[in-house]
């Protein structure tokens, strides 16, 4: 939009937009609390409850917990009776608070939130430093709510829905073939694959062991016998693969064209490459909308910063959309890049040599 058709923002209009934004952290922080103190588990089916009724079911504070049910139905995430002073969760509530296996699930996923508050002076020091925070030195909550924000998308679409757009479909997993998953943190995008398809053999690769090791411990309690965890950089793994994924990854990498590059030539014959990326529009201008605001937000202070303390420090961002992707692969040598899928949260691609 030229500079002329731009209609400048009022003080009122600004000051409504701040003191929403205020609300809103402190809905997230209040949420977190909720789910960390298993309140929205004690309500999720169980209509209107008193507050000393909530409290003892979750096993909290009395007061506490009523000054909490009090914000959330000020939030309008609780409904309020106030003839007999009860609250209820909505089912639609319960979606997203309480229950971790729902396609709508989001209370995990906020405490990534969290994590970026905690680690907010790190990412002022990268602002005005030399804009390079390890992926490693986050705060753990970190790795907890990026696994819960990708929950819902890899339970619910990754086997039902993206694989099976690829232009072999999943004939060739329900055979058995092998897959890499690069940057797969703490492998729920791995065993997702590995429960589904029994016959095929996986292998997740991340330079983060601590992630690797909940992997590990996870595939171990459901009894997964056909995926492995490795620590390995993305552009040092030896294949072939007849099949490498980047699940939400590739643009926080240092070097995305080299890796990509990589991956192509460690495809068996017949191989390709399924490319996940958050949702973005094709425009920088068309971006700036509200629901990309919180992707921004992530990319400033842990998809940049991450890609700048690697080689190649190349700092592409999760907003670089399908122009963006599309550009790493050609310049990486492949043949083909196909958009095959999307969600209101997600972008999916296929590539081949």
């Amino acid at each position: 939009m030229a500079e002329q058709e731009q209609t400048e923002p009022g003080l009122k209009e600004l000051l409504l937009g701040a003191a929403d934004a205020f609300a809103g952290a402190a809905t997230t922080a209040c949420i977190i609390a909720g789910h960390r103190a298993g309140l929205y588990r004690a309500m999720a089916g169980n209509g209107f409850m008193s507050a000393e009724a909530v409290a003892g079911q979750a096993g909290t504070h009395p007061r506490l917990t009523r000054e909490w049910l009090d914000q959330q139905a000020a939030a309008s995430m609780m409904m309020y009776d106030a003839e007999n002073d009860t609250y209820r969760l909505p089912d639609a509530a319960a979606s997203l608070f309480a229950d971790r296996n729902s396609p709508f699930w989001l209370a995990g996923g906020l405490v990534a939130a969290q994590a970026m508050f905690l680690d907010l002076d790190k990412g002022i020091d990268a602002l005005i430093g030399n804009g390079e925070i390890a992926w490693g030195d986050h705060h753990p909550y970190l790795f907890e709510g990026t696994q819960e924000i990708f929950r819902p998308a890899y339970d619910h679409q990754l086997v039902q829905h993206w694989l099976p757009k690829r232009a072999e479909g999943v004939a060739d997993l329900e055979r058995g073939i092998t897959v890499a998953d690069m940057g797969c943190g703490t492998g729920h995008s791995t065993r997702v694959m590995a429960s589904a398809f029994p016959n095929s053999t996986f292998v997740g690769f991340d330079l983060h062991e601590p992630s690797l090791a909940e992997a590990r411990r996870v595939a171990h309690d459901e009894q997964l016998g056909n995926v492995r965890f490795e620590c390995s950089a993305a552009d040092a793994v030896s294949g072939p693969f007849d099949l490498v994924c980047f699940f939400d990854c590739l643009h926080d990498m240092g070097d995305p064209e080299r890796i990509a590059a990589h991956a192509l030539t460690q495809l068996a014959a017949g191989g390709s490459i399924v490319v996940v990326e958050p949702f973005a529009m094709p425009t920088r201008e068309e971006n700036h909308y509200v629901r990309a605001a919180p992707r921004y937000a992530m990319s400033l202070f842990c998809c940049v910063p991450c890609s700048l303390a690697q080689p190649g420090a190349r700092g592409m961002g999760n907003q670089s959309g399908e122009d963006g992707m599309r550009a790493v692969f050609e310049t990486a040598g492949g043949s083909s890049f196909t958009r095959i899928a999307e969600s209101p949260n997600h972008i999916v691609y296929e590539a081949k040599p």
